[in-house]
C-alpha cells in the first residue's frame, strides 16, 4: 500500500441516493447515516468523515437558467458566457444574464443510450487566439461505443463548431451503456487530461488493471492528440502510451492545481474516491475498494489497501456520487480558496473539501436547499460559483454572497 505525501494547495490559484442535511453541530461530520461497510477502517485519520464546517458569509443562490434536459459538462468562455452540453447530444451557449442559445451544430453523433452521451466540454487555454473547444462523448462505433475525446472551432458567432477532429478514441469498443467517466482538463504545460470509466459490468472491470485498455484510466495526451514523449508508460511493451494512472472505477471528475492532478470517482455502495493523481500509479480498482457490491457482499477479497496501489486522499461511505469538480480560487469567497468544491449527484448538494498538506479537514454541503443533482460547478470571473443540475429540468445556478 503506497500512501502519497503532498504539498499543501491551499495557497495556490453518475449514481443515485438520498439528500443529506448540513451537519447538525460544528466540528461533527457532515454525514449521519451509517456505513455501508461498518467494519472496514480508514487507512490513516482523517481519510473519511471528516470534520464538518460552515461557511460564515451569507449565502444565496439564484437559477440563471433552466429547461436544460440533462446537462452534463460546464465551460467559462473568456467573455463570461458559458457552453453547457445537454446529455443527449446539444451543445449550448447560454449568457450570464441566463440567455439559453440554440444547439451549436457540427458536432458528431454520440450513444445516449443509459450513462452514454455527449459529456464534459473545456475550451483551449489559448481560446482568444483559436477558439478551439474540446469535448468527451460516448461514440457510436461497429460493435459498440467508447468514450472519445473531439475539438474543433467555435465560429465568430458561436453558432456552429468547425473543422471537427476525433483526437483520442478510447479503446476496446464495448456494446455496453454505463462507466464512460469523463471529464477533460488541461495541465499547465498544455496537455489534456481525459478520465474514462471501467464500463461497470463483471467482465469489464479487470481492465482497469490492465495497461493494454484504455478502460479505468486517466489518460494524458497533447492538446493535438499525440502522445507526450514523458508519459510513464511509453516504450513499455503491451501498454497503450496515453495512460497516466490506472485502476479506478468510474472518475467523472478531475482538476489540476499548478503540476497536481486531482480526480474523483464513483465507488459501488460506499467508496467513492478523491485521489491525488498522478503518473505511473495504481489505484486499485477493482482488486482494492472501500464500501461493497450493489447487490451485497465484498468487493472481490475484499481488500482496502494491497502493496503497489494509492490509497485515496478521502473516501464516503456512503457515497455522494460525485460529478465534476474544480479547485476555488476567486476574491467571493477568500476563505475558500484552495478548497476543492465537488457536485454530489446522489447526495444532491455542492461538497466543499478544505485541504492542508495534501489531506482533507474539513467538509461542509452546500446548495442543499436546492434540491437536485449537481452535476458540474465552476468558478465564474467575479468570484461566484456556478453549477449545473443533471435533471430532465436542468438548470444553471449561480452561488454567491448575499447583498
Amino acid at each position: 500500500m503506497i500512501r502519497l505525501a503532498a504539498v499543501s494547495i491551499a495557497a495556490l490559484l453518475a449514481a443515485c441516493g438520498p439528500g443529506v442535511a448540513q451537519d447538525p453541530a460544528p466540528g461533527a461530520p457532515v454525514e449521519t447515516r451509517p456505513a455501508n461497510a461498518p467494519d472496514q477502517r480508514p487507512a490513516f485519520e482523517g481519510q473519511t468523515r471528516a470534520p464538518g464546517v460552515r461557511t460564515e458569509a451569507a449565502l444565496t443562490h439564484a437559477v440563471v437558467a433552466s429547461g436544460l434536459v440533462e446537462p452534463w459538462g460546464l465551460a467559462l468562455l473568456p467573455d463570461g458566457n458559458w457552453l453547457v452540453t445537454e446529455r443527449p447530444g446539444r451543445l449550448r451557449l447560454i449568457t450570464a444574464r441566463g440567455q439559453v442559445g440554440e444547439p451549436i451544430a457540427g458536432l458528431p453523433a454520440v450513444d445516449a443510450r443509459g450513462q452514454g452521451g455527449l459529456l464534459d466540454v473545456v475550451v483551449s487555454p489559448g481560446f482568444a487566439q483559436d477558439r478551439l473547444v474540446y469535448w468527451s462523448y460516448a461514440e457510436p462505433r461497429d460493435g459498440g461505443n467508447a468514450t472519445s475525446v473531439a475539438r474543433g472551432r467555435l465560429s465568430a458567432d458561436a453558432t456552429r463548431i468547425e473543422d471537427v477532429q476525433v483526437i483520442f478514441r478510447a479503446s476496446p469498443t464495448f456494446d455496453g451503456t454505463m462507466h464512460y467517466g469523463s471529464s477533460l482538463a488541461f495541465g499547465r504545460d498544455g496537455s489534456l487530461f481525459v478520465t474514462t470509466g471501467d464500463r461497470s459490468v463483471p467482465q469489464m472491470r479487470p481492465q482497469a488493471q490492465d495497461l493494454g485498455s484504455h478502460m479505468g484510466k486517466t489518460i494524458r495526451i497533447n492538446a493535438d492528440g499525440s502522445v507526450p514523449a514523458d508519459n510513464p508508460f511509453v516504450g513499455r511493451e503491451g501498454a497503450l502510451p496515453e495512460i497516466w494512472s490506472l485502476g479506478h472505477r468510474n472518475m467523472q471528475g478531475i482538476a489540476v492545481a499548478g503540476d497536481e492532478v486531482w480526480t474523483i470517482e464513483h465507488g459501488t455502495r460506499g467508496g467513492d474516491e478523491l485521489n491525488l493523481d498522478r503518473a505511473g500509479l495504481n489505484y486499485g480498482w477493482p482488486d482494492v475498494a472501500y464500501g461493497i457490491e450493489y447487490r451485497g457482499g465484498q468487493i472481490n477479497a475484499g481488500l482496502t489497501q494491497k502493496e503497489g496501489t494509492v490509497q485515496p486522499v478521502y473516501y464516503w461511505d456512503p457515497v455522494i456520487a460525485p460529478g465534476g469538480m474544480t479547485f476555488y480560487q476567486g476574491a467571493m469567497f477568500p476563505g475558500w480558496n484552495g478548497n476543492l468544491l465537488i457536485g454530489g449527484l446522489g447526495g444532491k448538494h455542492l461538497a466543499r473539501l478544505v485541504l492542508e498538506n495534501g489531506e482533507v479537514v474539513g467538509e461542509e454541503r452546500l446548495l442543499t436547499d436546492l434540491g437536485e443533482r449537481v452535476r458540474d460547478v465552476a468558478v465564474g470571473p467575479d468570484g461566484a460559483v456556478w453549477v449545473i443540475t443533471d435533471e430532465e429540468n436542468g438548470k444553471l445556478v449561480r452561488l454567491s454572497t448575499e447583498g
